[in-house]
């Protein structure tokens, strides 16, 4: 594990008690949990993407505002749905998000996550045969990825006042990397060597669409050398990244142990969009026990990047000492080396 960041859900709503997290509460709070994770020299942090609900649904605004206020960190999404997306409009999006923050975009995109409403990309104007839309969100990455890629798609007017010319125009921004930091969130390992073979980085998701009676690290761990394979079997260069998503609780202080204490469990078979699927467990421990677990975890110690579902109605300065704990007594263990020395009290 060379890095590890956070995956926020961004709810709000109320939280009990007459208390009630706003859609700007959980905005500005996430920028201010990036600024303090940067400082911390945590590697990423990234957001779920849901529409029709109390949640993140359109990242790129609250991530451009994140870079401005961010050196180091990544700045991503597990994941876009693509379903909902218009590709072309997302590619000068992207393109302009990376491009202001000095090319630390890592932008999950997929099919995306079963939603509290039927059909609704429909409501958006697109429509798909499939019962998921999964042709949908393929059909939109792949011209999604031409754009990116510096694709000529419109012809010039050569009697334009504003240029003119002949041939094909490409989208513009156009950010010449940004395709390197582009990543696919597959549930399946046909999906993930798709991405073997289309050239882009795999988020492994936290749920996988099996159920044969092994560990979910197993699972996934073979989903993310299936990857491997196709990738090196399509002929693309360089190695690629790939990402696992887990909900690691560090319990250091009674106010953890209260919220977290016991919370450890299993892996879960479930049923999802119609499919017998198979979800990860909840580590929740001391740092001690947390590093022995961690290394016995197939799928962490196949990736790369571990990122980690955090608790965000809990508020900045609990998440700040969740990942302060995280990276001081258990990443190292697991191999990973901060961007910066991580102060004792730098959540305070």
């Amino acid at each position: 594990m060379k890095r590890f960041g956070t995956l926020s859900f961004g709810h709000y709503g109320p939280l009990g008690g007459g208390r009630e997290l706003t859609a700007r509460d959980s905005m500005l709070q996430a920028i201010d949990l990036a600024q303090g994770l940067d400082e911390l020299g945590v590697n990423g942090i990234a957001f779920r993407v849901h529409h029709f609900a109390r949640q993140q649904s359109a990242p790129l605004p609250l991530m451009a505002a994140i870079a401005a206020r961010t050196e180091r960190i990544e700045i991503g999404t597990g994941v876009i749905d693509m379903r909902y997306e218009n590709p072309l409009y997302l590619a000068e999006e992207a393109a302009a998000v990376d491009l202001m923050s000095g090319e630390r975009l890592a932008l999950g995109v997929s099919r995306g996550s079963p939603e509290t409403v039927h059909r609704g990309y429909e409501v958006f104007g697109y429509e798909s045969d499939d019962p998921r839309g999964a042709d949908l969100g393929r059909e939109h990455f792949l011209r999604f990825l031409e754009a990116i890629d510096g694709v000529g798609l419109a012809e010039r007017d050569p009697h334009s006042p504003f240029g003119g010319g002949t041939g094909l125009q490409r989208i513009e921004p156009y950010s010449p990397g940004l395709r390197s930091r582009v990543w696919w969130g597959a549930g399946t390992r046909e999906t993930a060597e798709w991405a073997g073979r289309l050239g882009v980085n795999l988020m492994s998701s936290t749920l996988l669409t099996e159920a044969d009676g092994r560990a979910f690290d197993v699972l996934q761990a073979e989903q993310i050398e299936a990857f491997r394979a196709a990738w090196r079997e399509s002929g693309h260069a360089g190695e690629p990244r790939v990402s696992v998503s887990r909900s690691i609780i560090p319990i250091t202080t009674a106010e953890e142990r209260m919220y977290f204490g016991g919370r450890q469990d299993g892996d879960q078979i479930g049923v999802i969009d119609g499919t017998t699927s198979t979800f990860g467990k909840t580590y929740a421990a001391e740092p001690d026990v947390l590093v022995e677990q961690l290394l016995q975890d197939a799928a962490i110690q196949s990736a790369d990047t571990l990122t980690i579902t955090i608790p965000s109605q809990l508020g900045v300065a609990f998440n700040l000492r969740l990942m302060e704990s995280f990276a001081r007594y258990v990443a190292p263990a697991l191999g990973w080396e901060p961007t910066r020395e991580v102060a004792a009290g730098a959540s305070a």
